[in-house]
């Protein structure tokens, strides 16, 4: 959820309020009313100690029933009754209605007796409590205890007045913070009005700033740091534009350049790569065939001339290679024209057999290919020649020990698609959709053993993208199965 400025101000200073107006609230409610209880308390210890000083200082038989008025400290005006029960005496301020007032006392003796009222205070010479006097339907704190010269008394304090009081506190208190908040509320959504109205202004002149309209200015009249940033912003508009233009025009040769340089390096690297990749099988098999007729092997002219046929044929291909290789990189960037014509897959695919047969030997793989009759299929022969080989010998080192290796076509109307099975581990999901991606390689290890450089498939890729055919590969229930697709007609 978005918060303005505005509003943002407008929450603290009302949080703030609440909190205040809720601490006074505690005071109100749980403080005032203790400090009330607790003055009363302190005028009727106050009440009694006078007492006990005026009847220790003087002698009890000159004070008439109505000398105690005035002759003690009496700071919540209570009633103060002082009981002389050796003489039968009653001193008190002052009482209107004497039989009521003995019932009363009586009641108050009783219930000191008995405890069956709230103790507020207790000291050893007397205690405060609170009573409830039914004949007026009233509440009052009484002093209720002893003299030190024997003498029993009784101080009644009313706490309907301060109990009166502080409910009108409560209440006016109530009003004036509700008015108190929604007050705040309304003035600071004025005043923060004041200073969100320039800062909204910024923030969409800054938005279009950003989407690169410079046309936009700010206009902020405040002669304080908001009008400076206003300023500064018109000042920063304009030379990000003067400066945006140039630099536009910088970057559009710079990438010009850039990618030119990016063609050439990409040129370079996947020569080099695809050359040390594809290089390697051709030289092994030189490199085994001269070294047997080094060695002797065969006696008879015949073998010795089919070696020499096999050194001279992969020569060949070798330097057909390098050039189809460079070949391959103006494919990939779309500036050659591939050469289709009609030929023999079931022939091609014999023939990449039978040349590299040494390799299928040494890795004792099955390979299983039925198909005898031609298929004649349109396309580009040297680079599926390529395709192909790179399928096989991708096959050749995956498949398990003892596995099977299996060539077969799938014919649809006028497509054929050419699927090489090997039998072994299948693909991690996560490897699959990668495969095709140049240096990728889901076992490094692995490759190195057999001098893999993690091209072979791209370079499918690359062929069959420029025929404009599926390609691809996917696991079956026991090893993998790589496929392209290819014309059986002349294509339009």
């Amino acid at each position: 959820m978005k918060f303005s400025v505005r509003m943002k101000i407008t929450l603290m200073v009302v949080v703030f309020a609440t909190f205040i107006v809720a601490a006074s609230w505690i005071v109100c409610n749980f403080v005032i009313e203790k400090v009330f209880l607790n003055n009363l308390k302190a005028n009727l210890i106050t009440t009694y100690n006078s007492c006990n000083k005026l009847f220790n200082d003087s002698s009890s038989d000159y004070i008439e029933l109505d000398d105690l008025y005035g002759k003690i400290k009496n700071p919540a005006g209570s009633i103060v009754l002082i009981i002389d029960v050796d003489n039968n005496k009653i001193y008190f301020t002052s009482i209107n209605d004497n039989g009521r007032m003995m019932e009363s006392l009586n009641r108050i003796i009783r219930s000191v007796i008995e405890k069956d009222e709230d103790i507020f205070f207790e000291d050893s010479d007397y205690v405060i409590q609170r009573n409830h006097d039914d004949t007026i339907n009233s509440d009052y704190y009484d002093l209720v205890g002893k003299l030190d010269n024997g003498f029993s008394i009784i101080i009644r304090s009313p706490i309907s007045e301060v109990e009166s009081f502080t409910r009108t506190i409560k209440r006016v208190f109530n009003y004036v913070a509700a008015t108190l908040i929604i007050f705040c509320a309304v003035f600071v959504l004025f005043i923060s009005n004041i200073f969100s109205t320039p800062i909204k202004k910024l923030s969409h002149s800054a938005r279009r700033m950003a989407n690169l309209d410079f046309d936009t200015k700010i206009d902020v009249d405040t002669k304080d740091e908001i009008g400076e940033l206003g300023e500064s912003m018109n000042e920063l508009s304009s030379k990000l534009e003067d400066t945006i233009s140039k630099l536009k025009t910088a970057n559009i040769e710079l990438e010009r350049d850039i990618e030119e340089k990016r063609k050439i390096d990409d040129m370079r690297r996947d020569f080099l790569s695809h050359v040390s990749h594809e290089l390697k099988t051709p030289i092994a098999l030189i490199q085994g065939y001269a070294e047997g007729l080094k060695d002797n092997l065969f006696d008879d002219k015949e073998n010795m001339e089919f070696y020499s046929d096999v050194i001279i044929d992969e020569a060949q291909k070798m330097n057909q290679l390098v050039q189809k290789l460079i070949t391959l990189n103006e494919i990939e960037f779309g500036k050659f024209n591939i050469n289709i014509e009609r030929f023999d897959l079931v022939e091609l695919i014999n023939g990449v057999l039978n040349s590299t047969r040494i390799l299928i030997n040494e890795e004792y793989v099955n390979i299983v290919f039925e198909e005898q009759s031609p298929v004649w299929v349109w396309a580009d022969e040297f680079l599926i020649e390529d395709a192909f080989t790179n399928y096989l010998t991708n096959a050749i080192h995956y498949v398990s020990e003892g596995g099977a290796i299996k060539i077969y076509f799938e014919k649809n109307d006028n497509k054929l698609r050419l699927n090489v099975y090997n039998q072994g581990n299948r693909i991690d999901n996560e490897d699959i959709d990668k495969l095709f991606i140049k240096f990728y390689k889901t076992d490094k290890s692995r490759s190195r053993e057999y001098g893999g450089s993690g091209i072979g498939l791209s370079i499918v890729a690359a062929i069959m993208q420029a025929h404009g055919k599926e390609y691809g590969v996917y696991n079956v229930e026991d090893g993998v199965v790589f496929y392209f697709d290819l014309d059986t007609n002349m294509p339009c």
